[in-house]
């Protein structure tokens, strides 16, 4: 089976800073992959890379059988495929839980009314919120608000899940929640990729586990690539506790 992710030697600049200089890794179907180091390092533009948000100079990303370089490249379908969850949340505020999970389903997928409900209902109750249908955000803790985002993005049936950092805006009670429901899809083997600065759950949670570095995969392996580090910079990064 081919991978699901395959990034090879991508660059990509802002300006004058090289961002990402020759990163390549892949992701195998049902696997969970966790990216890790210092902020600015190139975790978060290499997720935007893959889900298509951001182009890159050089190199080649292939995601769900799609190449993200070629001109019959189908974003709508990319998109589909592929869900991405943020740091924030990104909630319409004026829409309860189940109005802003049924919202893409109804102007992407046309589901019709009913079909829309049942699959609000159906990964509402994924991340835990099945009671929470129709309380609005500002009615929602942190950790309400990012499940629903999860929610979100599951609704659109994808093979793909990226997630950028989504604990870091919440305190440690409602980051475990959050987390639970990641534990969730990975025991249920839907393929991730994680931007996290969550050791301990990086450990308990991904397959394979990738460092960045200045821009580059610095090192990488399965997650006890944590309990014995090969370079001083991941040393050195652990070391700090970051």
């Amino acid at each position: 089976m081919s991978p699901i992710v395959e990034v090879d030697a991508v660059c990509k600049r802002f300006g004058a800073v090289n961002v990402l200089e020759g990163v390549s890794f892949q992701v195998r179907a049902g696997s969970v992959v966790a990216i890790i180091g210092r902020s600015g390092s190139g975790k978060s533009t290499a997720l935007r890379c893959i889900n298509g948000l951001e182009t890159i100079d050089s190199g080649r990303i292939r995601v769900c059988e799609q190449e993200l370089t070629s001109p019959r490249l189908d974003l709508n379908r990319l998109h589909r495929d592929v869900g991405i969850v943020f740091q924030s949340y990104n909630l319409f505020p004026h829409l309860t839980a189940e109005e802003n999970v049924m919202l893409a389903p109804r102007l992407v997928l046309k589901l019709a009314g009913g079909e829309q409900r049942d699959l609000a209902a159906r990964v509402l109750s994924q991340v835990g919120l099945a009671d929470k249908a129709k309380a609005y955000p500002s009615q929602l803790s942190g950790g309400q608000q990012q499940r629903v985002a999860i929610a979100r993005s599951l609704a659109m049936k994808p093979s793909l899940m990226l997630f950028d950092e989504i604990t870091s805006a919440l305190d440690p009670e409602l980051t475990g929640e959050v987390l639970k429901v990641i534990e969730g899809l990975a025991r249920d083997g839907m393929s991730m990729i994680l931007v996290t600065h969550e050791m301990a759950f990086a450990r308990k949670v991904a397959d394979h586990l990738i460092f960045m570095h200045r821009g580059k995969v610095w090192e990488e392996g399965p997650a006890a690539v944590l309990d014995a580090p090969q370079t001083d910079e991941l040393r050195q990064f652990l070391g700090n506790g970051l």
